[in-house]
């Protein structure tokens, strides 16, 4: 190959490279889908027959001011053996809001509330199963 188209081969290469991720993360302001690092209902992966039992289910009630966040996954807490683990609550923009940790030698069932003072907008459950990964599911409040 000649040095000439070498160098245009390997701009181009360079030029893709440095354009690509910013238009894949730059839909509508969210993070890619990432299915290897958390699974949803539509999008189970290796999990496929799991869903029911590691998707959190996130009921919402409004009081006064004060907003409850009610997660619960329905799956067995079977000692250390196989449980889940805990359960997080992110924001609109995926931050941190609270966690939920899960003793399984006394816990019977992965349910968790949260109270929020105000807050509007989507809201994220993740669910951590000690064999089955990371489940994620939303809401709107």
């Amino acid at each position: 190959m000649k040095r000439r188209g070498f160098i245009k081969l390997t701009s181009a290469g360079l030029g893709a490279t440095l354009v690509a991720p910013v238009s894949v993360s730059a839909k509508n302001g969210n993070p890619p889908p990432v299915s290897d690092i958390y699974f949803t209902k539509e999008s189970p992966g290796r999990w496929k027959d799991k869903v029911a039992g590691h998707l959190p289910n996130i009921a919402i009630e409004k009081t006064g001011g004060k907003i409850t966040v009610k997660i619960t996954t329905s799956h067995e807490m079977k000692g250390y053996e196989h449980y889940i683990i805990k359960h997080i609550l992110l924001d609109k923009n995926y931050k941190f809001i609270d966690e939920h940790m899960f003793n399984p030698e006394k816990d019977k069932a992965a349910i968790s509330t949260f109270t929020l003072d105000t807050y509007s907008g989507p809201i994220y459950a993740l669910s951590l199963c000690n064999k089955h990964d990371l489940w994620l599911n939303s809401a709107a409040i």
